[in-house]
C-alpha cells in the first residue's frame, strides 16, 4: 500500500513539476522579450534556469530540508544522463528524418560540457583530498563554499564564450500585448508550483529508499531525476518534429551544463558546507563522462543521429538504471560505499 501511495504522490509530483515548468519557460521568455534582454542572457540564463529550476530546486530542498545533499548531486547526475541518452533518442525516434547536428554544436557545446563535468569531477576530488571526513566504508570530502565556486566560475567563463558568439547577433522582438506585471505573477506563481512538486518526488525517493531499505540516492538519480526532467524532454522533442535538430540538442547540452555547475554548487552555497561520499561520486561521473563521449562520436557521424544510434541510447541507460538498481540491492559490488551505510546529509 506505502509503495502504491508513494508511486502515486511521485506521479503527481512529476505533473506539477511539468505544469510549473512550462509556465516559469513561457513567462520567462516574454519577460526576456519586453525587457529586450541580450540574446546572451536569454539563452545562457533565462532559459537555463527556466528549464533547470526544478533540479536547482531539488538540490536546495534536498540539502536543506531533508539533510540529503547526496540525494541532491544523485537527481542532478541522473538528470544529467537521462538528458544526454533519453532525450536525444526520444527526439531521434520521434521524427521520421534523422536528427540532425551541427559543427558548432558537436565542437563548442558539446566539448565545453565535457569540460563542465571534469570540472565538477576535480571538485569532488579536491574536496576528498583537502577536507576528508572519516568513514570506514567509502572515501568522503567536505565541499566548502570556495569549491563550490570552483564550477560556478566555469559557467561565468561559458556566458563568457556565449556573449563574444553573438556580439554580431540582434533581432528586435515584438513586445505587443506583453503585460510585465502579469508575467512576473506567473513566474512567481511557476516557482511555487515547481517546489511543491519537487517536494513531492524528494519525498517519494526518500520512502521508497525507506521501503526497499536501499538507499536514496538510487531513487533521486532514477525517480527524481526522470521527473525533473520531463520538461526538458518535451521541449526537445517539439523542436526535433519540427525539423529544429540542432535546437533539440543544444537544449539538452545547454541545461546540463547548468545542472552541473550551477545547480550543485548552489546548495553547497546555502548550505556553507556539506559531505560528499566521493567513491559513489566518482564512477556515476565516469558513467557521465562515458553518456557524454558516445553522445559526442554518434552526433559526429556524418552530423546525424539515426534512429539505430538513438536505440543505442537507450540501451546505455537501460543498462545503466540495471546497473545501479543491481548496486542498490547489493546484487554486486563495485560501488564502495552506497548500500545503506553510505554518508548522507550536511555538516
Amino acid at each position: 500500500m506505502e509503495i502504491l501511495l508513494w508511486s502515486v504522490v511521485a506521479l503527481i509530483g512529476t505533473a506539477i513539476i511539468w505544469k510549473g515548468s512550462g509556465l516559469l519557460e513561457s513567462s520567462s521568455a516574454r519577460l526576456s522579450a519586453y525587457y529586450s534582454l541580450p540574446e546572451i542572457v536569454q539563452g545562457a540564463i533565462v532559459v537555463a534556469v527556466g528549464s533547470s529550476f526544478p533540479e536547482l530546486s531539488t538540490t536546495v530542498i534536498s540539502t536543506l530540508v531533508h539533510g540529503e545533499f547526496e540525494l541532491g548531486v544523485a537527481a542532478i547526475v541522473g538528470s544529467a544522463l537521462f538528458n544526454i541518452l533519453i532525450i536525444p533518442a526520444a527526439a531521434g525516434l520521434s521524427t521520421r528524418k534523422q536528427l540532425r547536428a551541427s559543427r558548432d554544436l558537436v565542437y563548442k557545446e558539446a566539448q565545453f560540457y565535457m569540460i563542465a563535468v571534469a570540472v565538477l569531477t576535480l571538485t569532488f576530488s579536491f574536496a576528498a583530498i583537502y577536507f576528508p571526513v572519516e568513514n570506514e566504508h567509502a572515501i568522503v570530502g567536505e565541499i566548502n563554499r570556495w569549491l563550490a565556486l570552483m564550477p560556478i566560475g566555469l559557467y561565468l567563463l561559458y556566458i563568457f564564450v556565449q556573449y563574444q558568439d553573438t556580439l554580431d547577433q540582434g533581432e528586435k522582438v515584438d513586445t505587443t500585448g506583453i503585460s510585465a506585471p502579469k508575467e512576473w505573477g506567473k513566474l512567481g506563481l511557476s516557482l511555487i508550483v515547481i517546489v511543491v512538486g519537487v517536494e513531492g518526488l524528494v519525498r517519494a525517493a526518500i520512502n521508497f529508499g525507506e521501503i526497499f531499505s536501499t538507499p536514496s540516492f538510487l531513487w533521486g538519480i532514477t525517480v527524481v531525476a526522470a521527473g525533473t526532467s520531463i520538461p526538458d524532454a518535451f521541449v526537445s522533442v517539439r523542436a526535433a518534429r519540427d525539423g529544429r535538430g540542432v535546437t533539440s540538442i543544444a537544449n539538452v547540452l545547454g541545461s546540463n551544463t547548468f545542472d552541473l555547475l550551477v545547480c550543485i554548487p548552489v546548495g553547497v552555497l546555502i548550505a556553507g558546507t556539506t559531505v560528499i561520499n566521493f567513491s559513489v561520486a566518482a564512477p556515476m561521473m565516469a558513467v557521465l563522462t562515458a553518456a557524454t563521449i558516445l553522445l559526442f562520436l554518434l552526433m559526429r557521424t556524418n552530423m546525424v543521429l539515426s534512429r539505430t544510434e538513438s536505440v543505442a541510447l537507450l540501451v546505455f541507460y537501460l543498462v545503466f538504471v540495471v546497473w545501479i538498481s543491481a548496486e542498490s540491492f547489493g546484487v554486486v559490488d563495485w560501488v564502495p560505499g552506497l548500500p545503506p551505510t553510505s554518508p548522507q546529509g550536511s555538516h
